[in-house]
């Protein structure tokens, strides 16, 4: 079972007009382990890297029921979004609430919220939408099988 990981990256890079200016970076990453989330963050971010060190600062296991990503490079946020799935106990007729949490990528707020919408709406059960951030993830590193 794969699991995803909040990775910080920390670099140098050229800045506008200050020259080099330290920057840290998040990213979200599939992964089995932290050190392989760890491998796989300094893999897809060290081509980026041209002066100085690449530092992984922070990884941290996160739980996310699921990804609601599309190919459109227009899109390029990411929003947080938690969501309660209400079910009724059949035995003591009271209702359980199942909190999720799911990812977005959309290029604003009120779009990440339509999106997530039209995803839930396709779902048996009822829902109720809890919140949606922004967050500071600037891309997701899905596994992908190894190119031979």
């Amino acid at each position: 079972m794969n699991y995803w990981f909040e990775c910080k990256v920390s670099y140098e890079r050229q800045a506008d007009d200050v020259g080099m200016k330290k920057v840290t970076e998040t990213y979200l990453v599939d992964a089995l382990s932290f050190t392989e989330a760890e491998e796989r963050i300094i893999k897809e971010i060290q081509p980026f890297v041209s002066i100085g060190e690449l530092e992984v600062v922070n990884i941290k296991r996160v739980k996310i029921a699921e990804l609601l990503l599309n190919a459109n490079e227009v899109e390029d946020r990411y929003f947080r979004a938690r969501v309660n799935f209400i079910t009724i106990d059949e035995k003591s007729g009271s209702e359980k609430r199942t909190t999720v949490t799911m990812i977005v990528k959309s290029a604003s707020l009120p779009g990440a919220v339509s999106v997530l919408i039209d995803e839930l709406e396709k779902q048996l059960g009822t829902y109720e939408i809890a919140s949606v951030s922004d967050t500071q993830i600037l891309d997701v590193f899905a596994y992908g099988a190894p190119q031979s």
